[in-house]
């Protein structure tokens, strides 16, 4: 995942608050829109992958492995070079999604065969800190504040993570580890939105919602990854 360079600071992104103009109010919900269909794209080519043994086989091997840096370099740079095209912007900005999901194909057919009720887990995870961030850009109105999206944010995360412990009972160590990854989750879309509210590239949504979907791709890597290595290590102790 390449997202587009910013010129603020972490630090600035973070503790930013933006009065929005008419324009960046339409732009920075037409992002997330843009968004949205690629997380939707990453589920399509992710149940694919998770169901294909041919698939996790081609990726596992050194030729897939290739294949798939290629692919998540290339296409998203493709997407920044028709970002001004809205209807081939908007395919690239798809195929980006579907393509990252097909990728990850070795370790959802990896967790489908050992535990498929991690893959739903992880995706809870990632589904609220996407539909949290989402609700508060929304409803921000004239001014977008980073600190006041951080705080829902970490709220809803805690909350999940609380919820996600009472259906699937993951424990106090995955509980903590589940809302850690929704915290981070959450300032990584944050940043990455008051980087698109002060981005050179406004001009274009293409670019902020590429940023914004690395940042959920990563989300659900990490959260599955380590959701995995509990539930293993629960099973060596039995």
């Amino acid at each position: 995942m390449r997202p587009y360079d910013h010129e603020m600071s972490t630090i600035d992104k973070l503790s930013a608050t933006t009065p929005l103009t008419a324009h960046q109010s339409v732009v920075i919900k037409q992002t997330y829109m843009l968004f949205g269909l690629a997380v939707v794209a990453a589920i399509t080519g992710g149940v694919i992958g998770a169901q294909s043994e041919t698939l996790a086989r081609f990726f596992s091997g050194w030729i897939g492995w290739i294949v798939a840096i290629v692919a998540l370099n290339a296409i998203p740079m493709a997407a920044l070079a028709v970002r001004h095209n809205p209807m081939l912007g908007v395919f690239v900005l798809f195929a980006d999604g579907f393509v990252s999901g097909i990728v990850l194909s070795p370790l959802l057919y990896f967790a489908a065969q050992v535990a498929p009720g991690l893959i739903f887990a992880a995706m809870a995870i990632t589904a609220v800190v996407f539909l949290a961030v989402t609700a508060f850009i929304f409803l921000s109105g004239k001014t977008f504040s980073a600190p006041r999206g951080i705080m829902i944010g970490m709220f809803v995360s805690i909350m999940a993570a609380v919820v996600l412990n009472s259906f699937m009972n993951i424990g106090w160590l995955g509980m903590l580890i589940s809302a850690g990854i929704g915290i981070m989750g959450v300032l990584a879309l944050i940043s990455s939105t008051s980087g698109v509210l002060n981005s050179s590239d406004s001009d274009s949504v293409v670019p902020g919602a590429l940023a914004l979907f690395a940042g959920v791709f990563n989300i659900f890597v990490a959260a599955l990854n380590i959701l995995l290595r509990l539930a293993g290590g629960g099973r060596s102790d039995d």
